[in-house]
């Protein structure tokens, strides 16, 4: 449990920890952050005492942690006094970062401009087009979703220098540039939101393209549910895909879906649902 006699609180606890879940020091000894900032060392020695080794902790299990490594609860006043510090010197923004997380959002231009797109926060960085790079860099930096990718975004310090697709994509929603957004997301220049046939598309272009495409009919879910429906009326696949404006683009999507309509969106060849969880998109 916790000590009444430490200065810090488990919600101080909870802010920085959350807060520091999107630095580029998460990884960095905390022997080297002491260093640092010309403080007291940190008493454990090992490339595994990083801050990422204690920030999925909550407070009761990180003085848990601390006591079994021989240190007294004070300690954790100590972690958080380092990680606070840290944060204020690494960003240039200082203490805004350690504001609550409804408040950093609110303030947070790149999700704003998602809204004006109406491009969902919560779509995974694992169905868009960027890079293999790009995407594990997300999946170490623990960046799931768009939202989770503009917040840490606008929160690096601007010393940090990114490039590729990351840097492409983050251009692309502070400028709004559609044709660039077109590249990285499912989305359709000049409409608001993103689409299942260029998810489809973009699909066909992936390491594993049959799986990409369930787990875009997974997301795409109600506007998948809507072609089958239109499609047994008497609809057509060509029309529903024309909207690609590509012969080619078509081509690809239609290679695409047509394996998921003749099994309802399951894997060829398997019984149930669709593909399953999102929550595999990182293979975790």
């Amino acid at each position: 449990m916790s000590d009444s006699t430490n200065k810090f609180t488990a919600k101080d606890w909870d802010e920085v920890r959350s807060a520091f879940a999107a630095s580029i020091m998460v990884n960095t000894p905390l022997s080297s952050l002491a260093q640092n900032l010309d403080g007291p060392d940190w008493p454990v020695r090992g490339k595994e005492e990083t801050p990422a080794a204690y920030i999925d902790l909550s407070y009761d299990e990180l003085q848990a942690m601390l006591a079994m490594k021989g240190m007294s609860p004070s300690r954790a006043d100590f972690l958080i006094t380092l990680l606070k510090e840290t944060l204020a010197f690494d960003n240039p923004f200082g203490e805004m970062v350690l504001q609550a997380e409804a408040s950093a959002q609110k303030d947070n231009q790149l999700l704003k401009n998602l809204a004006k797109l109406g491009i969902p926060e919560n779509f995974p960085i694992g169905l868009t087009a960027l890079s293999s790079d790009t995407i594990e860099f997300c999946k170490l930096e623990k960046l799931a979703t768009l939202g989770e990718f503009c917040i840490f975004a606008q929160g690096m310090s601007q010393n940090v220098i990114v490039g590729g697709d990351f840097r492409k994509l983050l251009n692309a929603l502070s400028h709004i540039d559609e044709s660039s957004l077109a590249e990285s997301l499912p989305f359709r220049a000049g409409t608001k939101g993103l689409h299942l046939p260029e998810a489809l598309v973009q699909a066909s272009r992936a390491t594993a393209p049959l799986k990409r495409s369930q787990q875009a009919v997974e997301w795409f879910k109600d506007e998948f549910e809507a072609l089958k429906k239109d499609l047994k009326s008497g609809g057509s696949l060509e029309r529903y895909l024309q909207v690609l404006g590509n012969v080619d683009a078509e081509k690809r999507a239609t290679e695409m879906i047509t394996p998921l309509l003749k099994s309802g969106g399951a894997a060829p060849g398997k019984k149930g649902g669709l593909f399953g969880s999102l929550g595999r998109i990182f293979g975790k």
